[in-house]
C-alpha cells in the first residue's frame, strides 16, 4: 500500500488515478441519469471532484518546476 501512494504521488500516478477517477465518474452519471438514485450522484461528485483534483496536482506541480 506504501508503494501505490508513493506511486501516486508521481506525474506518471497522478495522470492514471485522474483519468480511472473521470471514467468512473462518468460511468457513475450514467447510472445516476438511468436510475435517478441519488447515492449514484453522490458516486459522480465523489470522483468527479478526486479526479480533477489529480489533475489540478499535476498541472501546478509541472508548471511550477
Amino acid at each position: 500500500m506504501d508503494k501505490l501512494n508513493a506511486w501516486h504521488k508521481t506525474a506518471p500516478g497522478l495522470l492514471v488515478f485522474g483519468v480511472v477517477e473521470l471514467a468512473a465518474a462518468y460511468g457513475f452519471f450514467c447510472l445516476s441519469v438511468d436510475r435517478g438514485n441519488l447515492w449514484w450522484y453522490a458516486g459522480t461528485t465523489i470522483f468527479l471532484i478526486g479526479g480533477l483534483r489529480n489533475f489540478l496536482v499535476l498541472v501546478t506541480r509541472r508548471t511550477a518546476k
